[in-house]
């Protein structure tokens, strides 16, 4: 039986992670208030941001920009979005 826990993004219990997904506080933080859902629509989002910004995660200052928008996307706050994406339902054919 997986586990569930009280959304932060989405306010309702749902299917939680497996494990923390990366190390210390924040990653805990994520395992007990962040869904699985959540943490996989993030990981789209932060995916589309470092392709589109070319963002380079050698550098900390990225690194610290991602950190910032995963934190407001888990809280329901403004984020940086990819400008030029357009979801595939939304394209013409």
């Amino acid at each position: 039986m997986s586990r569930t826990v009280f959304c932060r993004k989405y306010q309702k219990e749902l299917e939680g992670l497996a494990m923390p997904p990366m190390p210390g506080p924040k990653g805990q933080d994520i395992y007990e208030n962040v869904s699985k859902l959540a943490w996989e629509e993030w990981q789209n989002q932060q995916t589309m941001l470092i392709n589109e910004k070319h963002l380079n995660l050698m550098d900390v200052n990225n690194r610290k920009y991602l950190q910032a928008q995963m934190d407001r996307f888990f809280n329901n706050e403004p984020f940086d979005q990819a400008e030029g994406y357009v979801p595939p339902e939304k394209q013409d054919d």
